[in-house]
């Protein structure tokens, strides 16, 4: 696998925000975005990757592979395992933008190798559009729409 550098992809991006970065690597995919919070004990199913939770936004979508965009978790503490468990039943999101990390989140994305990022600016749910090809980098803090 070729790894682009950061001056190559700025080059073929159509716009860069610069994060805060959370959790460590690089991935890219096609963004799926929401304004609501995500619980990922109680919003999204282990096993397909899809969103279950009643009256969401993005019930019914798939987030495997997808760039996860959402302004913050919440629930539960056991939401940093269901993460987990997506990554090792190979469901889970290609990365994480939030508009602010909170533990839970950050949690599952390090424990999981999930790039993430927050705190972008300019802010990604405002920005992003689902659909959008994105990439991530949870090292340096950029998120390149492409």
């Amino acid at each position: 696998m070729h790894i682009l550098t950061n001056a190559w992809q700025e080059r073929i991006a159509i716009r860069t925000l610069k994060g805060r970065p959370i959790s460590r690597g690089q991935a890219e995919g096609e963004a799926l975005v929401t304004t609501q919070s995500i619980s990922f004990l109680g919003s999204i199913d282990p096993d397909t990757g899809v969103v279950f939770e009643k009256g969401h936004e993005l019930e019914g979508e798939d987030v495997t592979g997808k760039v996860l965009v959402f302004p913050s978790g919440k629930g539960s503490t056991v939401g940093s395992y269901v993460m987990y468990q997506l990554k090792k039943n190979g469901t889970a999101p290609a990365a994480v933008i939030n508009r602010s990390a909170e533990p839970i989140v950050v949690v599952g994305a390090i424990i999981s190798d999930i790039p993430m990022v927050d705190s972008t600016k300019p802010d990604a749910i405002d920005t992003i559009r689902t659909g959008d090809r994105v990439r991530v980098n949870g090292t340096s803090g950029a998120v390149y729409i492409l």
